[in-house]
């Protein structure tokens, strides 16, 4: 049974792919800040006995590493950080929250190079080792032609920096990294205008993932496969 570590799973993209994932055979290990409250997630954990689920902040690393160390015996294919954050909306030039610019670059940026090192054992001793992360087309600095959304783009063009260093020290280890662009989802993220469900992206993001071969490690596509500019 191959086994996947997915951060973020209690809603949205996450729970739409711990569910897939689930669906398809796969023992999946969903993490979220606060498990009590997941409701969703203990519905599908009465469904499927293969699905574990562990209380993670992305940016308590000590907690991720206790995590980690007990899994230690534990085999991972897939990892995927789904956990993320957009910030503030709604600002301009001239009035950019420093300190929340700070947590964002945290959330999306610094915990999964963190998530990467905890994890990084396990999936050498996994058969697909593969870590992804989800980004975001808005952190192609060739595609930005709008300017603004300085916090949640700087955040997530710094994440793709982050995948392709990765895919240079992590592939030699068999290990492949990738970032993805999930689509507009209908989340709470992207909101009751965005053009896609959460079904639909993780449909798209598991076939590319499934797809995914050393050569493209380190790169940035989205959910249909395509490859995304820098």
């Amino acid at each position: 049974m191959n086994t996947l570590f997915i951060t973020g799973a209690n809603r949205g993209i996450g729970l739409a792919l711990a569910k897939l994932y689930l669906e398809q055979g796969w023992r999946v290990m969903a993490s979220c800040r606060t498990p009590q409250s997941a409701e969703a997630l203990w519905q599908l954990e009465q469904q499927f006995s293969h699905l574990q689920i562990f209380a993670l902040d992305v940016t308590q690393y000590e907690q991720m590493n206790k995590l980690a160390k007990s899994l230690s015996e534990t085999p991972i294919d897939l990892v995927i950080n789904n956990a993320g954050i957009y910030g503030p909306k709604g600002y301009d030039f001239g009035d950019c929250d420093v300190e929340q610019w700070k947590h964002v670059m945290e959330v999306n940026v610094i915990a999964p190079l963190k998530l990467a090192e905890a994890f990084s054992a396990h999936l050498k001793r996994g058969e697909g080792k593969t870590f992804a992360v989800l980004s975001s087309k808005v952190g192609s600095m060739t595609n930005n032609t709008k300017g603004g959304g300085y916090i949640y783009r700087s955040s997530k063009a710094a994440l793709n920096s982050v995948v392709k260093s990765l895919s240079n020290d992590l592939l030699p280890e068999g290990i492949k990294t990738v970032a993805l662009h999930p689509g507009w989802v209908k989340t709470d993220m992207g909101g009751p205008n965005a053009l896609i469900s959460a079904e639909e992206s993780a449909q798209g993001l598991k076939q590319v993932l499934d797809e995914l071969h050393e050569a493209q490690s380190g790169g940035f596509y989205d959910y249909q496969g395509l490859a995304i500019p820098w």
